[in-house]
């Protein structure tokens, strides 16, 4: 799913990715989903997912605001967003 913007805050203590874009649905709900690692790497990869409940779509352009804590997903020098129009290196340590 492509992506506009991403960005890390913080939230009673917790970081949390949050992610804005388009989507190009009305009816489409947007995840943030983090890869599987078997050890911490450099940059954790989370990618930008969009899915359509009974899959059709409804063709309107909507904006959309996906976040996720990043409690145990944070690589040892920060987070890869990966959507599908690019991807984003943001630095933090965990």
């Amino acid at each position: 799913m492509p992506f506009d913007k991403a960005r890390i805050e913080e939230q009673d203590g917790a970081k949390l990715l949050v992610v804005e874009g388009e989507a190009p649905c009305a009816n489409m709900q947007v995840s943030l989903m983090p890869l599987v690692y078997i050890r911490q790497p450099e940059y954790w990869g989370i990618e930008v997912i969009g899915y359509l409940e009974g899959g059709i779509c409804l063709p309107t352009v909507k904006p959309y605001t996906a976040a996720i804590r990043l409690d145990g997903i944070i690589g040892t020098e920060g987070i890869e967003v990966i959507g599908a129009n690019r991807t984003e290196r943001i630095a933090c340590k965990p």
